[in-house]
């Protein structure tokens, strides 16, 4: 994975009418009929299809990643529940295919949640009033918002900053550019040392 440390980018706010939209499933984020592939490339197309699309399969202007102000955002900003119903994770797949590697919500869904760290995502959850703070901001003229992740702090474009919480173990496995597999490999010397010891005290474990 790559590393998180800080990033500073332009933040899209995810809304319906004047509201962040909330409830957010895995099937708006990426469809079913775009989950045939089993690799991680291309899936930006699927991301929010039914929202950026229209019926006659022409790009909706309105959908906020559509507009030329956002269409390259790292920062996602959106309403509470994110990431709710199946545990697909090809949505966090799409996600960062779009280039987007911070998802801003007043909550998220436990199974989608986990999946964005291992994916190299970071998910924030602030309060809401918080958030609607920030997508007020990134819906204007200034959008471009920084997040350090080593300090722990959003920064706004007005100025302001945001102190989020993360679990220590996953900030430093994103920090390192670490998924689990990733994090287990810094234990290698000690995995082959107990696979030698194992060979040794119990041999027949090894035979065929």
């Amino acid at each position: 994975m790559t590393p998180f440390t800080t990033l500073r980018g332009a933040a899209a706010p995810l809304k319906t009418g004047d509201a962040l939209l909330a409830n957010v499933d895995t099937d708006m984020i990426i469809p079913k009929q775009f989950l045939k592939t089993v690799t991680r490339e291309g899936l930006k197309v699927g991301l929010f299809h039914e929202m950026k699309t229209n019926s006659d399969g022409t790009p909706n202007k309105e959908f906020v990643l559509n507009k030329p102000a956002y269409e390259n955002a790292s920062i996602l900003i959106a309403g509470d529940n994110f990431g709710c119903g199946s545990s697909r994770e090809h949505a966090p797949w799409a996600i960062l295919d779009q280039g987007i590697r911070c998802v801003i919500a007043p909550s998220f869904a436990d199974i989608f949640f986990n999946n964005c760290f291992k994916n190299g995502i970071l998910p924030i959850a602030l309060p809401q009033e918080i958030c609607d703070k920030l997508a007020e901001q990134a819906g204007g003229g200034n959008h471009v918002f920084t997040v350090d992740l080593p300090n722990q702090k959003v920064t706004a474009p007005d100025g302001n900053e945001y102190a989020f919480d993360i679990d220590q173990g996953r900030k430093e496995n994103l920090v390192a550019g670490l998924d689990e597999i990733g994090e287990s490999m810094t234990h290698s010397v000690e995995i082959e040392a107990y696979e030698n010891k194992r060979q040794i005290m119990t041999p027949w474990l090894e035979r065929a």
